[in-house]
């Protein structure tokens, strides 16, 4: 029977095997890694995936889709909200330090789990995922470019990442009404050590009123903080470049 896309979970299915193709390619799994997949849905990539490793991990909320898989032989379906996944656990119970994660995420909950995904960087070695096209954009932006956020500061102190492949809404089924992208994230080597709830607040604040300079938002932030600190105030949030942010919420850390 055929699986019809379930809005609800934001379903669109990829089908055009020269992208998979591609998008295999810039994975590049091999044999015996473990790889955990994000929503495989009608196992498009997770067919080549598990191929080329042996055996694959895959994250599936839709039962029907999950039922589906667990007839696989060589997939560990995991059926639940990835939301709700310890990915420390998954490693644990692959046995290794560090797992690959992939996937073509539901668009209306990607940034919810890329800042999942942020609190269990630590045993990830890269991430590879299909997202909407300006969410990427976003996340790759440089300072003073009207992409550059939130979402860029978060993102840009913890991965290198590029954008590595484009992919047109003809390409699933049914096709979205935006174009679709692929990003490669990976974890840096050197982080600096911070509070990433602080980092989140001060970022939050600094991006509220981003047409304003940073005396009326962060300004009176940094304030009720105590803080005493040399910071300049008279940028828009934009135009201040993600090591200061990142220096700026070190700074704020009690002794």
């Amino acid at each position: 029977m055929k699986h019809v896309a379930r809005k609800r979970f934001g379903q669109h299915f990829l089908t055009d095997a020269g992208i998979i193709d591609a998008i295999v390619r810039a994975i590049g799994p091999q044999p015996g890694q473990a790889l955990v997949e994000i929503g495989p849905g009608l196992a498009a990539l997770t067919q080549p995936l598990v191929e080329r490793t042996g055996r694959l991990t895959v994250i599936e909320l839709d039962r029907d889709l999950a039922l589906r898989l667990r007839l696989h032989g060589q997939l560990d379906v995991i059926e639940s909200d990835v939301l709700k996944v310890d990915f420390a656990q998954v490693a644990a119970n692959l046995g290794v330090p560090k797992i690959r994660v992939a996937g073509n995420l539901p668009y209306n909950i990607s940034t919810p789990i890329l800042f999942h995904l942020l609190d269990h960087v630590a045993v990830i070695e890269d991430q590879h995922f299909m997202l909407q096209k300006e969410v990427i954009d976003r996340m790759v932006a440089a300072p003073a470019t009207s992409d550059y956020g939130r979402l860029s500061v978060m993102l840009q102190w913890r991965y290198d990442m590029d954008n590595v492949l484009f992919v047109p809404p003809g390409s699933f089924d049914p096709p979205p009404r935006v174009d679709s992208a692929v990003v490669r994230m990976v974890p840096l080597a050197a982080a600096p050590a911070l509070d990433v709830a602080l980092l989140g607040e001060l970022v939050q604040v600094a991006f509220s009123q981003r047409r304003k300079l940073l005396r009326h938002s962060l300004g009176r932030w940094l304030e009720q903080k105590a803080h005493g600190g040399a910071f300049d105030l008279q940028r828009r949030a934009e135009e201040v470049p993600v090591h200061e942010y990142v220096a700026l919420a070190q700074a704020l850390l009690p002794p």
